[in-house]
């Protein structure tokens, strides 16, 4: 996917930049595709700053759109949406600056997925400036460490290396504890 998205970068010339954000605008909105390949796309084509600074600003259009969009038809499935998350239970029923101080902390955590933030979020009370704002800050920290693992990886250098190793014993980890967690036989009485 990331040879195709260059070729697209290569072919726009100097329209990439804009091809750029309407792809992460895309993948906001679809709220399930993940967004490192672009990431690793950009910091390939444009360098780390400059790609850095494209992906952020792609991320915050992208959740700002989504949150636009996923508030318009959120009506319909509100009733349908039953949410397990005590954080994101929590976001539903705030405002002002706890919701703000929510979404930074819930864009920050690595395993809650953007899209459900920006859907519990359009859900909620939290008005979209203060939503814009939040998203955007907790996007940050979360960027600069996929962006540096990112080149890492593509440098494939020592650090990359650690990088992935210690990303990826992590995964395992958690998915074995969930995995056993969820299956755990209560004993009878």
């Amino acid at each position: 996917m990331e040879a195709q998205i260059l070729a697209w970068f290569e072919n726009s010339g100097i329209y990439a930049v804009l091809l750029s954000i309407v792809l992460n605008i895309i993948i906001s909105f679809l709220g399930i595709v993940p967004s490192v390949f672009l990431t690793a796309a950009n910091i390939s084509f444009f360098g780390f700053g400059q790609g850095l600074l494209i992906s952020i600003l792609g991320e915050a259009f992208g959740a700002i759109f989504s949150f636009h969009l996923y508030r318009k038809g959120i009506n319909k499935v509100k009733d349908r949406i039953t949410i397990k998350n005590k954080y994101l239970n929590r976001l539903q029923s705030t405002q002002g600056l706890e919701a703000f101080f929510l979404i930074v902390a819930l864009r920050i955590f690595p395993f809650i997925p953007s899209g459900v933030v920006t859907l519990v979020s359009a859900s909620s009370k939290v008005g979209i400036l203060n939503y814009s704002i939040a998203s955007t800050l907790g996007k940050i920290p979360a960027l600069l460490i996929e962006a540096y693992s990112v080149q890492q990886v593509l440098n494939w250098s020592v650090q990359g290396k650690i990088i992935l190793v210690l990303c990826s014993i992590f995964m395992v980890v958690f998915l074995i504890k969930r995995f056993r967690k969820k299956t755990r036989v209560l004993p009878r009485k």
